[in-house]
C-alpha cells in the first residue's frame, strides 16, 4: 500500500522499539497499543492546518521508526519529496529532520535516498530553511561512501550551481567544503570552475554567500590551492561593486593570514588589508575596526607594528560614529601587540578626543574598554594620563559611559592600587552625589553596589557608608526610596552579618526622627533589607522596631507599618523558629491597626490579616 495513500489502517512494524531518548516525554513507547497513534502522525502530514504537519515532521522519528527502513525509503521519503510546497516554518522542520534520519533509512548506503528532498529545499526561498537544508547535507555529506558521493551529491551540487534561480546557487556556495577534501583528484579542476562560476555571479546574494563560504572553502585545500584558487577569488571579492560582498571578504582575510606565513600574509595579503581599512563605504570600515585585533594577531606581531597603527589611528578618527564605536573597543587589544611609546604617542590622543566624542556610544564603548590600558601602560602613565580621563568619564551625561566606568574600576585597582584609585575617583563620585541635579544622584546610588564588590567592606564601610546613610534622608522621594534598594544590595554584596553590624544601627537612628518622613524611610528600608536577610535576623532586628512604630502618631506612618508586616508574613513562614511570631506579634498588631480611625490604616491592615489567613 503506498504510503501516499495515507490510509490511517495501513501497516506499522510493531516490532520496532524504541530507546526512552527517541521520544519526547508526551509520547509512550512504541507498542501495538500505540500504533493508532503513529498512523495518526502520517495522516496529519497531509493535514491542512500547518500546525498539525509541524507536529508531525517534528516526530519524523517516531514515523519511521514504525514504518521500519525499507518503507521509509520506498514510501515517506518521496512522498515528503512531494510536499516540499509548504510553509516555511515546517520546511525548516523537515530540513533539520531529514539530515538526521541516516540511519531510518538504512544508515551511509542508503543516504543519497534523503538528497532529492534537501536539495528541493534548498532551492526555496527563505534563508533560514535553505541554510538548515545545505547543513544536513553537508552532514549526509561526510556518511556517504565516496562512489555515492561522486555519483549522487556531486550531480546535485552541479544542479543547484548552475540552477536558474538564485537561490540554488547560494545554497550551493555552503557545500564545497563539505565535499572537496572526499573527492577524487579528478573532480578537483571542476570543482574549483564551478566555485569560481559563484564568485563571479552577477547576483549580490550568491557573491555574499560565495564569500562566506570561501571562510570554510580556505581551510580545505591544499597550501598550494590557497595561493593559486583562494585568494585569487578572495581578491575579486574584496573589489567587487557592492559593499555588501567586500564587507564580508574580511573574515576571509583573517583565515587566509592564519593558513599563510606571516611573511606570505604581508607579501601577498597587506594591500587587500590596506584596501579594505581605507574602503569608501562606512560598513566596510566598520568591520574592520570590529576585527582589528583578529587581523592584527592574524598578520603576525611584527607586521602589525609596521604597518597596521597608522589605520587604526584612523578608523578612531573616522568621520562615522559607528566606525569610531568599533574601533574603540579594539583598543586594549591592540595596545598589546605595540610598544609603550607608540601607546602613548599615537593611541592616547585618540583616547582622549573619544572621551568627548560627539557620539555616545563611541564614548560607552571606550569607557568599557579604556580600564584595559593600565596594566599596559603602567602606574605612572596610568596616573598621568587615564585616570584623569576616567574622571571625565564618570561626569558624562550619558549614564552608560559612567556605569562602563565604574563596572571595570577592579583592572584599574590591579594596575594602580586600590588607595590610589580611591584618592583620585572618590571626590567625584561623591560630588556627583550630592550634585543639584537628583537624576545625577540617582545614578550615583545605583552604582554603588558595583563600586562595593571593587573596594571591599572595610574600605567602603570608611568611605561610602556614611554617603549611603546620608540618601536616606534626601529632599527626593525617588533618592530615599533608591536609597533603600541599596542598602538591600549592599546586604547581598557583603552578606547579612555585615549589615547587621555595620547598617542595620544607624538606620534604627532614623525610628525617632522629628520628620516623620525619615521614620517612613526607615520602615522602607528595613522593609526592603529584609530580604536580604535571615528569618531569624528579621525576628531580632527588624519586626521589633515595625512593631514599635504601629504606634506612631502619623497614620502613613501606621499604615506603611501595616504593608511592611504584610511583606514580612512570609518571610517568618520560612523558619519554624520564626512561624509562631505571626500569631503573637504580627496578627495582634495588625488587629489593633485594622480598629484604626484612619481609613487608609483599616485598610492596609485588614488586607495583611487576610493573608495570614492565607
Amino acid at each position: 500500500m503506498p504510503l501516499n495513500s495515507f490510509d490511517t489502517d495501513m501497516d506499522i512494524d510493531t516490532n520496532t522499539t524504541l530507546t526512552p531518548t527517541e521520544f519526547m516525554d508526551e509520547d509512550p513507547p512504541m507498542t501495538v497499543e500505540n500504533t493508532d497513534n503513529i498512523a495518526l502522525l502520517i495522516d496529519e502530514l497531509k493535514h491542512e492546518d500547518v500546525q498539525y504537519r509541524l507536529n508531525s515532521i517534528k516526530k519524523l522519528k517516531l514515523i519511521v521508526n514504525a514504518l521500519g527502513v525499507e518503507r521509509t525509503r520506498t514510501e515517506l521519503i518521496p512522498f515528503l519529496q512531494e510536499s516540499i510546497d509548504d510553509e516555511d516554518e515546517v520546511l525548516l522542520a523537515l530540513a533539520e529532520e531529514l539530515g538526521q534520519l541516516v540511519d531510518a533509512v538504512g544508515g551511509a548506503q542508503y543516504a543519497y535516498y534523503l538528497l532529492p528532498p534537501l536539495e528541493n529545499i534548498a532551492a526555496v526561498e527563505e534563508t533560514s530553511v535553505r541554510d538548515k537544508a545545505v547543513a544536513s547535507l553537508c552532514h549526509i555529506a561526510q556518511v556517504l561512501p565516496e562512489e555515492h558521493l561522486e555519483k549522487y551529491f556531486l550531480p546535485l551540487l552541479r544542479r543547484l550551481t548552475v540552477g536558474d534561480w538564485f537561490t540554488t546557487r547560494t545554497s550551493a556556495t555552503g557545500l564545497y567544503a563539505a565535499v572537496y577534501k572526499r573527492v577524487s583528484p579528478s573532480v578537483d579542476g571542476e570543482l574549483k570552475t564551478l566555485f569560481t562560476q559563484l564568485v563571479e555571479d552577477e547576483s549580490p546574494m550568491v557573491k555574499r554567500s560565495a564569500a562566506k563560504a570561501l571562510v570554510k572553502f580556505a581551510a580545505e585545500v591544499s597550501p598550494e590551492d590557497v595561493n593559486a584558487f583562494i585568494i585569487p577569488l578572495f581578491q575579486k571579492l574584496a573589489e567587487d561593486d557592492q559593499d555588501s560582498v567586500r564587507l564580508l571578504t574580511v573574515e576571509v582575510l583573517i583565515a587566509l593570514a592564519n593558513r599563510l606565513s606571516h611573511d606570505k600574509s604581508k607579501e601577498l595579503l597587506l594591500p587587500a588589508f590596506k584596501a579594505l581599512s581605507n574602503d569608501k563605504a562606512w560598513r566596510v570600515r566598520y568591520m574592520v575596526a570590529s576585527k582589528y585585533v583578529e587581523l592584527a594577531n592574524a598578520f603576525g606581531q611584527t607586521t602589525a607594528r609596521e604597518h597596521f597603527t597608522a589605520a587604526f589611528v584612523n578608523l578612531l578618527g573616522d568621520t562615522e560614529g559607528e566606525v569610531r564605536t568599533a574601533a574603540a573597543s579594539q583598543i586594549p587589544g591592540y595596545a598589546k601587540l605595540v610598544e609603550k611609546s607608540v601607546i602613548l604617542q599615537e593611541l592616547l590622543p585618540c583616547v582622549k578626543a573619544l572621551v568627548t566624542d560627539e557620539n555616545q556610544h563611541a564614548r560607552a564603548a571606550l569607557a568599557k574598554e579604556i580600564s584595559g590600558l593600565a596594566p599596559i601602560i603602567g602606574q605612572e602613565a596610568t596616573m598621568e594620563f587615564l585616570l584623569p580621563l576616567f574622571l571625565q568619564q564618570l561626569t558624562d551625561e550619558f549614564p552608560d559611559v559612567r556605569l562602563n566606568v565604574i563596572s571595570n574600576l577592579e583592572t584599574i585597582n590591579h594596575a594602580i592600587g586600590i588607595e590610589r584609585v580611591s584618592q583620585a575617583l572618590l571626590p567625584a563620585i561623591v560630588e556627583l552625589s550630592e550634585d543639584k541635579q537628583w537624576r545625577i544622584r540617582l545614578a550615583i546610588i545605583e552604582y554603588i553596589p558595583l563600586l562595593a564588590k571593587q573596594f571591599g567592606s572595610k574600605f567602603f564601610e570608611e568611605k561610602l557608608l556614611e554617603l549611603c546613610m546620608s540618601w536616606l534622608r534626601d529632599l527626593v522621594f525617588s533618592i530615599r526610596e533608591a536609597a533603600t534598594v541599596n542598602l538591600m544590595k549592599l546586604t547581598e554584596v557583603f552578606g547579612a552579618e555585615w549589615a547587621k553590624i555595620a547598617i542595620i544601627p544607624e538606620v534604627m537612628k532614623m525610628t525617632t526622627d522629628e520628620n516623620y518622613l525619615h521614620r517612613m524611610t526607615t520602615i522602607f528600608a528595613l522593609t526592603t533589607m529584609a530580604e536580604a536577610l535571615t528569618p531569624n535576623m528579621v525576628k531580632d532586628s527588624i519586626l521589633p522596631t515595625i512593631i514599635d512604630m504601629s504606634k506612631d502618631p502619623i497614620p502613613n506612618i501606621r499604615f506603611n507599618v501595616a504593608k511592611s508586616l504584610e511583606t514580612l508574613i512570609p518571610l517568618l513562614k520560612k523558619e519554624p523558629s520564626t512561624f509562631d511570631l505571626i500569631g503573637t506579634s504580627v496578627k495582634p498588631t495588625l488587629t489593633n491597626l485594622s480598629a484604626d480611625q484612619d481609613v487608609d490604616v483599616k485598610f492596609f491592615a485588614t488586607r495583611a490579616l487576610e493573608n495570614i489567613a492565607i
